[in-house]
Formats: C-alpha cells, structure tokens, sequence
C-alpha cells in the first residue's frame, strides 16, 4: 500500500543520507590568497556556523519522501532537487562573496561540493527513470548557471580564474577535440557499415574481421600511439605531399587513426546485428510488393535498423570524446593538453578546465543520440504498420 514501508524508494533513501554524511563531514570548498599557496577548507559548518542548520532539513525531507514513496511524493522531490540544484551556483557566490577578500583571492570547490553536486544527479536520474516527462526541468539549473556566469557572480572560482588567463586556448582547443572526434565518428560510420555490408555478403569475413577489430581494442591508447608514430614518420619522410598534410609521427593523424581503429568494433557490431535482425516477413512483404534489392535495403531494412546502429554511433562517440583527451600526449591539442598541464603542475583546477568540458560533451552526446535512436523506434512502427 501507498505510504507503507513497503513501498519506500530504498536508492533515493541511500542518496539522501549521502548528501546528509556530505553535508557533515565534507569541506564545501577552500579559499587561497592566491594560485600558489594551499587553500584552507570551510565547511558549511565553519561558513554559517549555526545557520548551517537549516541545511540538514533538505536531505531529512527527501528521505521522508523516498521513505513514503508515492508518485506525489516523488514529484515533490524531484521539485526538491530542482530548486537544490538552482540554488547551487548561487550559494557558491554567496560563499565567495563572504569569504574572497583581495584581487588575486580564489575559492577552489571542495570535495563537498562535487559530493554534493553528484548525489543530486544521481537523485535527478533515480527519480527520472521512476516518473514520466519533466526532462524540461534540466533547463532551470542549467538557466540559472548561465545568469549566475554571465552576471559575474563566479569570478572568484578558480576554475574560472583559469579560464579566464587561457580563454583564447579554451576555445581553440574546444574546437580542436569537437573536430577530432567528429572526423574520427564520420570516418568510423563510413568504414564501419562498409565492413558491415561487407560482412553480410561473404559470411567467411566475420570470423577474421571481428577477431582483428577486437584485439585493435585490446592494445592500451598510448601503446597504440606509439606503434603509430613509426611507420607515419617513415611515410611522411618518403612522401613530401603527406607532410604538407601535416602527417607526421605526433599531431593529429597518428589521434585520428587510433580512434577510428578504436571506434571501429562497436560500429560495425551494432550494424552486423541491425541490418540482420530485421524480420524476415518484413523484407519477404517488400519484396512482394515489387521492390528492388536496393528499394528494399534503403528503405525497409535500414530503417528498421536505425534505432540500433544509432546506438553504436552513440557508444563511438561517448568513447571518442574521452580517448581524445590521452591523444594530447602525442602533441594532438585538444582538452587533453589543459588536463595534462593541470596534472603536471599539480593544479587541479586546470585539470578540471580540461576535464569537465569532456564530461559535459560526453553526457551531451550520450543524451542526444538516445533521444535520436527513441525518436526513430515510433516512426518505424507507424511505416510498417
């Protein structure tokens, strides 16, 4: 029965004593006088002191709710974490704007605070996955960061700080890694259904084909770089119009052809299985209508096979996006060189200048290409209906 024990939401239950134990136990952030000298942590408790309090109301109330359980009780806490997360960069600028005192001044965010800002998503997802619609919701927080950015509120973070002394190679990297991994997706799609076609027409390549592309997946990122790097200064030595193309054994071509090597197996798996898991009474009707082998692939079987050969497109894309971070090892540009420089002057804000731009690119492409791939599953029903 509703409201019994029963029915409580055990994750949401979990969740919400981890924001309670963040909240008690965790810095939220530390202020340094400058981007040399160590930070001291500040707790909610050590800013706020008793006002902390009030604090602790919201972890106990989303238990209560996760503890009734009920739908009407899940769409308060989903309000709930909305408001917590629309809250958030602006307590963040209250907190700098009480505690920043000089120009050079910065506050580093704490482990509370990404403990906190984490168990709110994974709050977000759980209670998501458990009511319908609502995904318009997103757009608040993410409204409320621009204004909070845009107004200045956050210049004393020292992410910020760090981006605002490397704006110009922000972008240019930004744009560099969207390059990269977009020519790697396009060049891994083209060759993959070509291996994919390839694969249905002389059944004996599968074995060989899967078998190659599977061990190209076992070799570690920066072993395959360096297998790479070689036989391309070797080819763009002997061939002068190759290294006008600025083929060489770093840079950009040795990043390219890796990823692509490494986007290769999940595209071409998803398009083996797509393109034969289509039902054969399908195909056998087109056929009856009078369709050609053509008609009938591009427009029956390929079709029906988008919702899973888009899913492999979205597992490329997600891993392309991280593994062109290590390529900025071979001298590649991209993220990776801020998260790189970060590590090696032990400036974790610069890693995370790198870094986070990754994982919101990341979550960006893993949501648009599942809604793309659920776009196509109800449009397919309504053509062979």
């Amino acid at each position: 029965m509703e409201g019994t024990p029963a029915a409580a939401n055990r994750v949401l239950l979990v969740l919400g004593l981890a924001l309670l134990a963040a909240l008690l136990g965790l810095d939220l952030a530390s202020v340094a006088p400058n981007r040399i000298l160590p930070g001291e942590g500040v707790s909610p408790w050590g800013w706020l002191g008793p006002g902390a309090v009030p604090l602790l109301a919201f972890p106990l109330l989303l238990m209560a709710l996760a503890w009734r359980g009920s739908i009407r009780a899940l769409i308060l806490a989903r309000a709930l974490v909305v408001v917590a997360l629309v809250l958030l960069p602006w307590g963040l600028a209250a907190f700098a704007a009480d505690r920043v005192t000089g120009s050079q001044a910065r506050v580093t965010l704490g482990a509370g605070f990404w403990t906190l800002l984490f168990v709110l998503l994974m709050i977000w997802v759980e209670l998501q996955a458990r009511l319908k619609g609502g995904i318009w919701l997103t757009l608040l927080p993410l409204l409320s960061l621009a204004l909070a950015l845009a107004g200045g509120h956050l210049e004393s973070l020292a992410l910020m700080r760090e981006y605002a002394s490397r704006s110009g190679a922000f972008h240019e990297a930004l744009r560099y890694h969207l390059l990269l991994v977009s020519a790697a997706v396009g060049l891994s799609l083209l060759l993959a259904f070509a291996l994919a076609l390839a694969m249905r027409r002389f059944p004996r390549l599968r074995r060989g084909g899967f078998a190659l592309l599977s061990l190209i997946q076992t070799i570690p990122s920066l072993a395959l770089f360096g297998l790479l790097l070689a036989p391309l200064a070797w080819l763009a030595a002997r061939y002068a119009w190759l290294g006008e193309l600025g083929v060489q054994g770093i840079g950009w071509a040795p990043a390219l052809i890796a990823l692509v090597g490494y986007s290769l197996l999940p595209m071409t798996r998803n398009s083996v299985v797509a393109l034969d898991g289509v039902d054969p009474g399908v195909v056998e009707a087109a056929r009856g209508m009078g369709m050609s082998p053509a008609q009938v692939f591009w427009r029956v079987r390929l079709p029906l096979a988008a919702p899973v050969i888009l899913e492999g497109i979205r597992i490329t894309t997600v891993q392309a996006v991280g593994l062109a971070a290590v390529a900025a090892l071979i001298g590649a540009g991209g993220l990776g060189t801020f998260i790189f420089q970060g590590l090696g002057q032990a400036a974790m804000d610069l890693v995370l200048l790198g870094a986070l731009p990754i994982l919101a690119l990341a979550v960006a492409a893993d949501s648009l290409l599942s809604a793309l791939a659920r776009l196509t599953r109800p449009q397919l029903r309504r053509e062979v209906q």
